[in-house]
């Protein structure tokens, strides 16, 4: 009987060594995107804004069929990026300087590559923290995601240290330009878009406690990282993860991200359009069986020279098994995240303005 060979063929995911500053990644398996992804992102989320539900609604706002939600372009365009960056993750910790410049429809084909900005070893010697800034283009070479993430990687030698600690400076806001790539309209019905509110109708200082909670299931979760074709092991493998300090599967953040956008149609469904995601982190994990709701302050409202859209710069924090009613402080004396809360997002949003 002949020796077995255990074949090298098989990738086990980079370590924190494994990445070099400067170092440009071309990430695998481009995506074409099908109305199956849109739909199947609507049965998991429930997100209702009219813009990606409705073509007719799409056709009178100026486009030629409904583009993808935002956050799904985001969470298709950012999965390509975990074989090959967070397979080894211990947790997904933040992003910056999110942008979206072109619209993704049905029938794109979108690919992903990104470029290794910083690296930070951990004091505990068994960890470090990889940045990258990842760039999603169309089959038009046309760039439709730009993001800056930060991820918690396992080290693959304990006990020797790198001593490497480069943090890259990223912008705490991302500036709005004068051209933004929306189509021009002159009216909204808000009677299909199920929201009265306009630009004018938002002040900054307001607080909207978003009404609704979601509870995760393990199956919502799952279904959902495979639609993303996010393969990270901590979200996939619960035998591995019952044995980490967590002792069970940890909710992919993006999960979370999408049911606190669906939750805040409720007050903002004309804030159709995401800008921008100017900064977000992930304050503590979220499992199965916890139910997210969360509230949304307008941090500032941002007029713009085109006469029918301004915009709002939002802090929604996502919250588990707490209503926002419930909820005062964020964070305790010590500026520490309070544990009931999963999720601290800065972005900017597009809203139509009353048009004259």
């Amino acid at each position: 009987m002949s020796e077995t060979i255990i074949s090298n063929k098989i990738s086990q995911g980079r370590f924190f060594e494994d990445f070099t500053i400067g170092e440009n990644i071309v990430h695998p398996l481009p995506r074409t995107i099908t109305d199956g992804d849109v739909s199947f992102y609507i049965a998991l989320t429930g997100s209702r804004f009219a813009l990606h539900s409705s073509d007719l609604l799409a056709h009178q706002l100026g486009y030629k069929q409904r583009p993808l939600d935002d956050i799904l372009v985001f969470h298709i365009v950012f999965g390509k990026s975990v074989n090959d960056v967070s397979l080894n993750a211990i947790a997904n910790l933040g992003y910056a300087e999110v942008t979206f410049p072109h619209p993704v429809f049905t029938g794109d084909t979108v690919r992903l590559e990104s470029t290794v900005i910083g690296l930070k070893e951990n004091s505990n010697g068994k960890s470090g923290n990889v940045y990258v800034h990842s760039r999603g283009y169309n089959q038009q070479d046309e760039m439709v995601l730009s993001l800056k993430r930060w991820v918690m990687v396992h080290k693959r030698d304990h006990d020797t240290a790198t001593g490497i600690k480069e943090i890259p400076e990223l912008e705490s806001v991302v500036a709005v330009a004068d051209d933004i790539n929306i189509p021009s309209f002159s009216s909204l019905d808000t009677a299909q878009t199920g929201s009265p509110y306009f630009w004018e109708d938002y002040e900054e200082g307001e607080r909207l406690n978003h009404a609704e909670g979601i509870t995760i299931d393990n199956s919502d979760h799952t279904m959902a990282t495979r639609l993303y074709q996010n393969n990270a092991k901590l979200h996939f493998d619960n035998h591995m993860m019952q044995s980490s300090r967590m002792g069970q599967r940890l909710i992919y953040g993006g999960v979370v991200i999408s049911l606190c956008r669906t939750i805040s149609f409720n007050g903002l469904g004309n804030a159709m359009w995401v800008y921008s995601i100017n900064g977000g982190t992930h304050a503590n994990p979220t499992f199965a069986k916890d139910t997210i709701y969360c509230f949304s302050e307008v941090l500032e409202k941002i007029d713009h020279p085109r006469k029918d859209i301004g915009l709002l710069r939002l802090r929604t924090i996502g919250l588990k098994n707490i209503t926002p009613a419930e909820v005062d402080l964020v964070r305790d004396e010590h500026h520490k995240y309070h544990p009931y809360v999963v999720l601290d997002l800065d972005y900017t949003v597009v809203v139509p303005k009353k048009i004259r």
